[in-house]
């Protein structure tokens, strides 16, 4: 069943979020969705000749994505964040590398600032 979950989610959502998160749970509403997604522990490629560890997450921030068929999706995101070993300093993936190197949309980059801009108030 999970397998199908996945198909129907690969569906909804940009393969790069589907690529690099898992869908945790979802609440439905009358005329709302929300989705909650956590990344999953894949090293980013840029830090993969470093020792990290994975230190856990940071605080979840709350998207609002396309509408689904009549609801207000909004997409409650947990980024996962690692402890360079060599260095002590904290690592996470850094979206705008991703975006480089995929063909994403104008509005979909946009989501991705909008990662980002969250991410630059928690540090």
């Amino acid at each position: 069943m999970q397998d199908s979950y996945s198909e129907l989610i690969k569906l909804l959502l940009p393969e790069i979020i589907v690529e690099y998160f898992e869908l945790t749970s979802y609440k439905k509403g009358d005329e709302v969705l929300h989705i909650y997604l956590k990344e999953i522990n894949s090293i980013p490629k840029e830090y993969r000749t470093f020792k990290l560890s994975s230190k856990g997450f940071f605080d979840e921030i709350t998207v609002q994505d396309f509408p689904i068929r009549g609801h207000q999706v909004y997409l409650h995101i947990t980024r996962r964040r690692w402890l360079n070993e060599d260095t002590g300093k904290v690592v996470f993936r850094d979206w705008n590398l991703v975006a480089d190197g995929t063909r994403v949309t104008q509005e979909f980059a946009s989501f991705l600032k909008e990662i980002n801009r969250f991410q630059s108030k928690q540090l």
